[in-house]
């Protein structure tokens, strides 16, 4: 049996050489391709427009500049009244319909009113016999007064005994007392009339005040009582009315800033629905009072003047005021203490390096460093002296690192 030639499987050294070349090209190729990548990444991620957000800077004379307290709440009206029935019964008409206004003792609704009126037929009916009883006695009185008289006389004349007399007496006492009875039930079945009528009228239910209707409670066919029946098919109310005329503000004060509030102090409202007005209020009252829980105090706000475009439960944000200036101004503008400011930005806007301040104003899709010089700060705001002017866009929350010139996208 002949031996294996194992020199035929020797990998000569060209070959050898050239497999080492290929390895390295391609190690070579991929860490290329991988920085490629990444250099593409790179580009790609400056290229990214960050997004930012921006606020106005507002003028040095803006009401809110001299707020002391910032508080939230709600526009409640002081005359708000769902409108029940007195009695338990079915809806037979409605004659409202939500956001219409209404005057006081408008007709909204009527009950079944069938069995009230069948007992005040009877109440009637029981005072007409009681009349009619009264008649009969007084004639059966003048009767007796007739008789009383006759036997009087025969008695005088020792005709007649006194036992007849005393009947005679007797049946006219009687009578009286009879004609009495009939008439306090004459008055009883009167008064039982006056029951049943005031059934009747509940039937019919009204306009406690004029206002507008809010909320339709009820439907004809329908069971309403004015209290609950402990069930989902008997309704207590007919109509919810908003005397438009009473709404005010309502907001909940931490009590440790309560000193800072008192009756008369102007307030600046915002409604949540239109943050662009700001409507000018004063405090009418403070509920003397407080919740242990919140840890707060009730405050109510009093609207200068009202507006169709103020409606009840709107979120609103409002801002007591204070009636002392900060610095007297001379006739050419400057304040007595020092330069006046040029505007209001919030603090949130203004950025440090070393211990210079300075901002990013948004103009044309692209933020602008501008170096400004602060006063004195105001809540969460501070007053700009210089670098900014009223109605500067400012950027207040973006990436921090912000370049001059960068481009940006405003979010809204």
């Amino acid at each position: 049996m002949p031996s294996a030639d194992l020199s035929s499987l020797k990998i000569k050294d060209g070959a050898r050489a050239g497999g080492s070349g290929g390895k390295f090209l391609r190690i070579f190729s991929a860490s290329l391709g991988v920085l490629v990548l990444v250099i593409g990444g790179v580009f790609a991620f400056r290229k990214q427009t960050p997004a930012v957000e921006v606020a106005a800077a507002r003028p040095a004379n803006d009401p809110q500049a001299e707020t002391l307290l910032n508080a939230s709440g709600y526009v409640t009206p002081r005359r708000r009244a769902t409108v029940a029935a007195k009695i338990t019964g079915r809806v037979t008409g409605v004659f409202f319909d939500e956001g219409i206004r209404v005057e006081e003792g408008q007709l909204l609704a009527t009950l079944d009113d069938s069995d009230a009126k069948r007992v005040l037929d009877a109440s009637v009916a029981d005072r007409n016999a009681s009349q009619a009883a009264i008649a009969d006695l007084e004639v059966q009185l003048k009767h007796a007064e007739i008789q009383l008289h006759r036997a009087q006389v025969l008695y005088d004349e020792k005709v007649q005994s006194q036992e007849t007399l005393d009947t005679a007496r007797t049946n006219v006492d009687s009578l009286n007392a009879k004609i009495s009875l009939a008439k306090v039930q004459v008055d009883a079945a009167a008064a039982r009339i006056q029951e049943a009528q005031q059934n009747v009228d509940n039937c019919v239910i009204r306009a406690p005040f004029g206002g507008i209707i809010v909320s339709k409670d009820a439907q004809v066919g329908e069971m309403v009582s004015p209290i609950s029946a402990g069930g989902g098919f008997t309704r207590t109310g007919i109509a919810t009315i908003v005397d438009m005329n009473s709404n005010e503000i309502e907001v909940d004060v931490n009590e440790a800033y309560i000193a800072r509030v008192r009756p008369g102090q102007k307030v600046m409202a915002t409604l949540d629905a239109y943050p662009d007005w700001q409507i000018p209020s004063r405090v009418r009252t403070i509920i003397p009072t407080a919740d242990r829980q919140k840890a707060t105090v009730k405050v109510r706000i009093s609207f200068d003047k009202l507006d169709p475009r103020i409606l009840p439960d709107m979120g609103v944000k409002v801002g007591f005021l204070s009636e002392e200036p900060s610095a007297k101004k001379t006739k050419g503008g400057k304040s007595a203490q020092g330069p006046a400011a040029k505007a209001i930005i919030r603090q949130s806007a203004v950025r440090g390096e070393g211990s210079r301040s300075y901002v990013f104003a948004v103009r044309d899709g692209k933020v602008e460093r501008r170096a400004v010089t602060l006063g004195r700060p105001i809540g969460s705001d501070v007053e700009v002296m210089a670098g900014v002017i009223s109605g500067d866009q400012l950027v207040v929350r973006g990436p921090e690192n912000l370049q001059d010139g960068q481009k940006v996208e405003i979010r809204q």
